[in-house]
């Protein structure tokens, strides 16, 4: 069109003239088209960004027993939490035993970026902040589910079944569940008191808690188990499993049939004997308890607390730790009994503290 009825403006214009306002008409056009097509271009790879389906937390492929299978954010993971001292790391212990389950040490990052993802969400101004940025729910939800299952993946050995055990990944079970659809949480529970006395004397340092004041300690436990065991309730008896760590220890063989259980996972016996396989099981020199899970199962634990509580907290009990009474322990009876061993109990762990059970 640009280039039509030229003779007619010949006759109107030198030649001179006439190839000047040619050009500049033919430069214009080809301007035009240039930039449409940088648009049209430019359009399409926007349509292919926001079309195209994004995939998160991609399947890692990994052998097994000669098997070659994934990982994904689909697979039944287990999570194990609960107060430190509360028996968390013998539960992990005892299914490390198990040749289908790895558990492995604390990873100690996992309930930090939780943490974090918590404290962005409890600030109205970031979450705005965070929306206009463009990082959303979606984005922020895509990458710790990314993250978490690197670390849970890659932090040990290949296994049928994958576990986590940091204490306070379980503060949040909702949120877990929501990333990992098909997970299960085993939620360790321990009287406080016991709990108190063993983050207090084997000096078990906790952000926020202070570890020379029984009062604080069990404050803050109470606190804590709250909402852990608020949580496990409201997703359900199918999904988290309360464990009591005194029932643990005085009934293994029943509670470990029930665990095992409720995870889908197989008998076997070995997780009764977690520490013949001690060698098999990844511990770290910087986890407390790590001297005591490469015993047999004891139950001096169970009462070395008598006694070591002052007696103006003892008296405060109650209004201190209510959610003993909600889990089942008297607040009022400073040397409670928490049932008797089992046949197999009896058979294999030393009885010089059995007298103190009764």
């Amino acid at each position: 069109m640009i280039c039509v009825r030229t003779r007619n403006m010949r006759s109107k214009l030198g030649n001179w003239a006439f190839v000047i306002l040619l050009m500049w008409l033919c430069s214009i056009y080809a301007t035009y088209l240039y930039a449409s097509n940088r648009q049209i271009v430019k359009n399409d790879s926007v349509s292919m960004f926001l079309n195209r389906e994004i995939k998160m937390a991609q399947p890692v492929e990994y052998t097994y027993q000669k098997k070659v299978a994934t990982y994904d954010k689909n697979m039944p993971l287990i999570f194990i939490g609960g107060m430190p001292r509360s028996g968390t790391t013998l539960m992990r212990a005892m299914l490390d035993a198990h040749p289908d389950v790895r558990c492995g040490q604390e990873t100690r990052i996992i309930p930090r970026i939780l943490g974090m993802r918590a404290n962005w969400l409890k600030s109205p101004k970031e979450r705005v902040r965070l929306e206009e940025a463009g990082v959303s729910k979606e984005v922020i939800n895509d990458a710790i589910t990314q993250f978490i299952l690197e670390v849970i993946v890659k932090h040990g050995h290949p296994a049928q079944r994958l576990c986590n055990k940091d204490p306070f990944t379980l503060k949040s079970i909702n949120y877990l569940k929501e990333l990992f659809p098909n997970s299960k949480f085993i939620l360790m529970l321990r009287d406080g008191r016991a709990t108190a006395h063993s983050i207090i004397s084997r000096q078990v340092t906790i952000s926020g808690f202070d570890i020379t004041s029984y009062r604080d300690v069990l404050t803050k436990w109470n606190r804590a188990i709250e909402t852990m065991y608020v949580q496990c309730n409201e997703v359900g008896l199918s999904v988290c499993l309360p464990v009591h760590y005194e029932q643990l220890v005085l009934q293994p063989v029943n509670e470990m049939h029930r665990i095992l259980s409720f995870l889908g996972v197989s008998w076997n016996p070995v997780v009764l004997n977690h520490e013949k396989h001690i060698s098999n099981i990844s511990l770290s020199n910087l986890e407390k308890s790590t001297d005591q899970v490469q015993r047999a199962l004891y139950l001096d634990a169970l009462t070395s607390w008598f006694g070591h509580i002052p007696d103006d907290v003892e008296r405060d009990m109650a209004h201190i730790a209510p959610m003993l009474h909600h889990l089942g322990y008297d607040p009022n009876n400073r040397r409670p009994s928490y049932g008797q061993p089992d046949e197999w109990v009896l058979n294999k762990v030393c009885t010089s503290f059995l007298p103190l059970l009764h």
